[in-house]
């Protein structure tokens, strides 16, 4: 047994000794590997990615700038497993050090962890429909609001500006319009705060223009987006919810991780791709005598006996308004951050400005902005944080936009023939329009907003698995906007200066209590459950002051308080909405997964006997891949099978006192003060409501490389909130009902390919589409309305909103040049009776394609978005078209196309003034122009169009030169955005919106600032 002992020491002995020496000859098996975990697009360090040697328990996390070290004793090879939230998780072999790992985002994909209605789910197991979006995708844009970047960036979501001023407003739309009067804008997240959408500004951008309200919020901030879709994701929402709802999380630090400190820089310089064009001098008085001659014809004179206004057309000069509308525009942005936590505590912190002119002047916007993230962990199981926003936007107002006397159609309208100076070198103007030199001059109308969106929470953990967040959150905007006409501008000229000053302010305060609890069971933890219960109290807070003068002393005194004569008005009103709210999930063994949810909302906006609305929703998911009979066929990664039924509401759009019974002073008689009932009181009042049945499915084949989410969706919303016609004999024109019905109903297809994958060489693509198919079901009346007063659009059952009615014009007869119409009630003559709709403002389909390239340190990309189906009315058309009949009014080039002799065939009628009663023509009608001709089809146009919306190179530099300038990363880049525009739009610009301030009105582009042409260089520093 001694002898033995003595064997096995000795033989311990050797093998220790053999391996010191095998050590000493190979070191790696005590050498440390090094790392870096990068994301495969941009190259961006990955903070916080774990990696882990498979079949140990050696795992690290990564620093803030992307890097980790293992030292374990370990020979190599080494099988690493990566993940990161948000990537894909990756396994690796590696032989030596130091390495260089990418993760691809897991965008739209199954395996990813996404924020749902108060919590966090693995998508894999979500039942629902939601868009995820990565921050990076609305960063280093040449443009204020994140909201506008998500233009074709998902599926289910329509986003369009409705105009190139900067800040300018958008429509965003989320599966259709849900609505007629309440509105149909989603709701909006950010860090768990409930923000306010409406917009502040009174002054406007012009008559009817809006701006965007969340282009206070930093694009460069934003951490991810979600995009929630169906009843099933947004139900928990309950009466906020069924426009779809958008949480926005903002960037936060990371435990263990040193500072970095961020430095982001652009500059861009932006052009109009087109501008507006007008007839010249010579034209116009050409135009202007044809006209005379063809109205004489008309009226049965001899035309030789005609004065004609100008002899010889040719002598006329040309005055050329339109190159002092347009600049080249710069675009200037910088912004500083830091991120990086302790042991304790992380924290973000950043600061950024942004000033950005419009290429119409004299409009710009101005940006300052700062953020505060901070998480502190008390102990193990309390957490408290916060996350605050503070904003103020300076506005340059010029009212270019749908604007009779605005700066575009003072410089479009009048006869280019006429001078744009007086002889004495004052400003020169023509009827009711101003001179436009004169307004860019002297427009003096600013809005400034201040803004702060912030929340504080703290999150205790009672029990694994069982977590309270209670938290308070704030959005507080005030907006003061003043504006000065100064005798030199028309406003100015007739009340000896005019002053206009208001001020809105808007709070929305929220508190919440979340109580979430998150378990596995069993003993291979096959069941799974994702529950909650909370609740809401919300209040909004309304505010405005305003105050007018008139009959300044000078035009250096500005204030409404030095006018001679003055007037002020006030308001106030404020809402309440208390909920409660809960959701379960439960999934069995990875692959089955049910879940429901329910919400319960009172309002104070509502009748006394239906202020409760109760909103519930469930939806199931089967992950079919998890099945033997799917894993046989080794073809899908993934494959997901996914339904949801539920309700959700809707109470904004609406006054805060809609169902109470309204009285008004003013009602005076006999010189002795009174007041009058203004609104009638509907106890019964309460919310739209709208049913989404949604059925999609998910799957990802060829090792995760492409990847397909399918969905179809019947959206019906009822109970719409709705002014329903009333006898006159009770008083009052309307009453606020729940009436009438609107469906939405339509299917999208998102694709993600990884299409080539190498160490130096990755090429990725994003393809998606939607279709959707609005309707309106059920209506007590037509409702028109329409730019200027002429109803051109309409609300009628049957048909969807935005829908146009208008005369349709068939042809200009070859013989007579007369434009011919279509006679609908056969009577032989053309009335009113005979205007119909002939087409609506609502794309068919809408979608974009993204590719991206990255070769070693270089990275280049380009997005084409694109949408059809949808018309515009071109009022440039409707207005200077015209054939004579506005006698103050110039032409456009287009006119010169009209009818002239027999034979010639074109869309545009002779000239004339004449208008006499139409002549039958087999189902149709002749009409010589006038009133009639100005309502035609033929300003309808089809506003489709593909555009090349950015394109981008970028080059990082290699870390090597890195480390020898002193920083961590440093990528410089050029890009371009609105290069290219497919479309046979005859207008400036295919995307625009001019009536934004009525959600039934789009579609008019009318003295519109056309989307501009911008091309930017930036660089991106850490240290």
């Amino acid at each position: 047994m001694n002898h033995l002992y003595k064997k096995g020491i000795y033989l311990f002995l050797c093998v220790f000794w053999s391996a010191i020496t095998f050590a000493q000859v190979n070191p790696t098996i005590k050498s440390t590997l090094n790392g870096t975990v990068q994301d495969l697009t941009t190259n961006q360090p990955l903070p916080g990615a774990v990696v882990r040697i498979k079949g140990t328990t050696h795992s690290v996390s990564t620093d803030s700038e992307g890097k980790f070290s293992f030292r374990t004793g370990q020979s190599f090879p080494y099988v690493l497993i990566i993940s990161f939230i948000g990537y894909e998780q990756k396994e690796l072999t590696v032989n030596g050090s130091p390495v260089t790992i990418r993760l691809q985002e897991t965008l739209n994909q199954l395996n990813d962890v996404v924020v749902t209605g108060y919590s966090t789910q693995e998508r894999k197991y979500i039942a629902g429909s939601i868009s995820s979006i990565s921050g990076s995708t609305v960063q280093n844009q040449p443009s204020g609001g994140f909201n506008q970047l998500l233009q074709g960036k998902t599926t289910g979501v329509q986003v369009t500006s409705n105009s190139g001023v900067p800040g300018g407003g958008i429509t965003f739309r989320v599966r259709g319009n849900n609505s007629i009067n309440a509105s149909v804008d989603p709701l909006y997240i950010i860090d768990g705060v409930f923000v306010n959408n409406s917009d502040p500004i009174t002054a406007g951008l012009g008559n009817q223009a809006a701006s965007n309200p969340l282009s206070d919020l930093n694009p460069s901030d934003i951490e991810d987006i979600q995009i929630l879709k169906d009843a099933n994701a947004t139900a928990i929402y309950g009466s906020l919810g069924a426009n779809g709802v958008i949480i926005v999380t903002t960037k936060r630090g990371t435990r263990n991780t040193k500072a970095n400190i961020n430095l982001n820089t652009f500059q861009g310089w932006s052009t109009a791709v087109d501008k507006f064009k007008v007839a010249s001098g010579p034209e116009v008085a050409l135009l202007t005598n044809e006209s005379r001659i063809n109205t004489a014809k008309d009226n049965g004179l001899d035309p030789s006996t005609v004065v004609l206004p100008f002899p010889d057309p040719s002598s006329q000069p040309t005055y050329d308004r339109i190159s002092g509308l347009f600049r080249t525009a710069r675009t200037e942005n910088y912004e500083l951050s830091t991120q990086g936590g302790t042991d304790k505590s992380t924290y973000y912190i950043s600061l950024g400005y942004l000033n950005q002119e419009s290429i119409v002047k004299p409009s710009d916007y101005t940006r300052y902005s700062g953020r505060l993230n901070y998480d502190n962990y008390l102990t193990d199981k309390l957490k408290i944080g916060t996350s605050i926003n503070f904003t103020r936007s300076d506005r340059n107002l010029s009212g270019s936009d749908n604007n009779p006397t605005g700066v575009i159609n003072s410089a479009l309208f009048p006869r280019s023939y006429l001078p744009i100076y007086n002889a004495d070198g004052t400003y020169a103007r023509y009827g009711s329009f101003d001179n436009h030199l004169a307004l860019i001059e002297n427009l003096d109308s600013k809005a400034t907003g201040w803004r702060t969106i912030g929340n504080i929470f703290g999150e205790y953990n009672i029990l694994p698995g069982l977590k309270l967040r209670s938290s308070w959150s704030l959005d507080n905007t005030s907006e003061y906007d003043n504006s000065y006409s100064n005798t030199l501008i028309s406003a100015g000229i007739a009340s000896n200066g005019s002053a206009s000053s208001s001020e809105v302010k808007t709070q929305v305060l929220t508190n919440e209590q979340v109580l979430s609890f998150v378990k596995s069971l069993g003993a291979n933890k096959k069941h799974n459950i994702n529950a909650l219960i909370g609740n809401t109290i919300n209040t909004v807070l309304n505010q405005s002051t305003t105050a007018t003068g008139t009959g300044f002393a000078a035009n250096s005194l500005k204030s409404v308080s030095v006018a001679a004569t003055r007037s002020g008005s006030a308001s106030r009103a404020e809402t309440k909405l208390l909920s409660f709210f809960s959701k379960a999930s439960y999934t069995y063994d990875g692959k089955y997964t049910i879940d429901g949810s329910i919400r319960a909302d009172g309002s104070s906006k509502f009748g006394t006997n239906k202020r409760w609305g109760y909103f519930p929703s469930g939806g199931v998911a089967w992950r079919l891949s998890q099945e033997d009979f799917i894993k046989d066929l080794n073809f899908f990664n993934e494959l997901k099978l996914r339904a949801s039924l539920g309700l959700s509401g809707n109470q904004n759009g609406i006054g805060a006192y809609a169902a109470q019974g309204l009285w008004s002073s003013g009602a005076n008689y006999l010189e002795q003060p009174g007041i009058a009932p203004t609104q009638l009181i509907n106890p019964d009042l309460t919310w739209e409501t709208t049913r989404q049945f949604n059925v999609g499915t998910d799957f990802s084949i060829l090792k995760n490389r492409l990847s397909i989410t399918a969905d179809y969706y019947n959206k019906y919303t009822y109970d719409l909130l709705l002014n329903v016609p009333v006898p006159y004999r009770s008083g009052f024109a309307s009453y606020l009902q729940n009436y009438g019905a609107v469906r939405n109903k339509g299917f999208e297809l998102g694709i993600n390919s990884t299409n080539i994958e190498t160490d130096a060489f990755q090429w990725t693509t994003n393809f998606n589409i939607s279709f959707n198919k609005n309707k309106i079901e059920k209506l007590a009346s037509d409702i028109s309305l329409g730019a200027s007063g002429r109803n051109i659009s309409i609300l009628r059952q049957g048909y969807s909103v935005n829908s146009f009615q208008l005369y349709k014009q068939l042809y200009v007869d070859p013989q007579t040049g007369n434009a011919v119409y279509d006679d609908v009630n056969k009577d032989g003559i053309i009335t009113s009776a005979d205007r119909q709709i002939v087409g609506n403002a609502l794309p068919k389909y809408t979608g974009g394609l993204t590719n991206n390239f990255t070769y070693k340190g270089f990275d280049f990309s380009f997005f084409f978005y694109f949408q059809q189906g949808n018309k515009i009315m071109n009022m440039n058309d409707f207005f200077m078209v015209h054939g004579g009949t506005q006698a103050n009014i110039g032409f456009l080039p287009r006119q010169l196309e009209r009818w002239q002799n027999p034979g010639d065939v074109t869309d545009i009628p002779r000239l004339t003034t004449y208008s006499a009663n139409p002549t039958q023509n087999g189902g149709a009608a002749n009409n010589y122009g006038g009133n009639v001709a100005s309502l035609s089809s033929r300003y309808l146009e089809d506003g489709s169009f593909i555009r090349l919306k950015a394109l981008t190179l970028s080059y990082s530099l290699p870390k090597d030169v890195l480390g020898r300038i002193g920083v961590s990363k440093l990528r410089i880049y050029v890009q371009g955005t609105n290069l290219l525009t497919f479309t046979k739009y005859g207008g400036l610009d295919p995307e625009v919106s001019s009536q934004s301030n009525n959600q039934n009105t789009v579609g008019y582009d009318w003295a519109t600032v056309p989307q501009p042409k911008t091309i930017q260089v930036g660089a991106n520093v850490t240290f």
